[in-house]
């Protein structure tokens, strides 16, 4: 897997994981904010055929070679958040503390059955800039990062696209999840869909002690979305567990 790598390699590390649709280069207001650990930028998509056991088999590989003993520390994002949910599955203790922002995990059938011939027939759209414009702004990406995210989105195979939304698809909490270690704080935007709110909730009640928190008036990225608030989010729940104040959020809850 193709990986860059950012800041003090003495320091803790730090590995951020992409969403599907985009790159590492999302993270880069993170990489440049968090200079004083060792950070790991991973590329997906370098990994081929796609599928989030092989991603996460890979990367909690990558930890072992790279973390010698440091604090690794995990955030991911959408797919990148249902890779980190593997990799704690995979090896509970690959972490001493992970963010898992905005997965799914409640797998839908329907959906994935009829996402080929769906893919197939809007798959032109892709290479169509107003529509990329679009989607671009779902996912809050800024016209720094359009031309970027519109190369790799256009030139991307069809067979990929399809491979990364069946996975994203029908991914569901694997069986030894409730075993992860470390500190897990899980997140979803209160703008996100219903099934992502749902899919937090689930990932609290099939972990003891886990946190959840729905962060107020944000959809699907917070991260680019918010890069400043994001950063320091971060920064305050590692350095104590608490997060900054004024933030507009709420806890979830295990059970209503």
């Amino acid at each position: 897997m193709n990986y860059k790598e950012y800041g003090n390699s003495n320091k803790p590390l730090m590995m951020f994981i992409h969403g599907g649709g985009v790159g590492g280069w999302m993270w880069d207001k993170q990489v440049q904010h968090f200079s004083n650990y060792h950070c790991i930028v991973p590329e997906l998509l370098s990994v081929a055929p796609f599928s989030i056991e092989h991603c996460a088999n890979k990367l909690v590989q990558l930890i072992e070679e790279k973390a010698n003993g440091k604090t690794v520390i995990v955030i991911g994002f959408s797919l990148g958040a249902q890779i980190a949910i593997q990799m704690l599955s995979i090896k509970p203790n690959v972490s001493d503390f992970t963010m898992i922002n905005s997965a799914l995990v409640i797998p839908s059938p329907t959906m994935t059955r009829l996402m080929q011939p769906v893919i197939q027939l809007t798959f032109p759209l892709v290479k169509n800039k107003a529509f990329a414009k679009l989607q671009a702004k779902a996912l809050y990406i800024d016209d720094r990062y359009f031309e970027r995210y519109y190369h790799e989105s256009s030139t991307m195979h069809v067979e990929v696209l399809l491979q990364i939304l069946q996975e994203n698809m029908s991914f569901s909490i694997p069986s030894n999840f409730h075993k992860a270690q470390g500190g897990i704080l899980i997140t979803v935007g209160a703008q996100e869909k219903s099934i992502m709110k749902k899919s937090a909730k689930a990932l609290l009640q099939h972990h003891p002690t886990c946190h959840g928190v729905i962060l107020g008036n944000i959809g699907h990225g917070v991260s680019l979305a918010k890069p400043a608030f994001f950063n320091d989010f971060v920064e305050h729940w590692l350095k104590d567990g608490q997060l900054p104040k004024g933030t507009v959020m709420e806890s979830i809850k295990r059970h209503d």
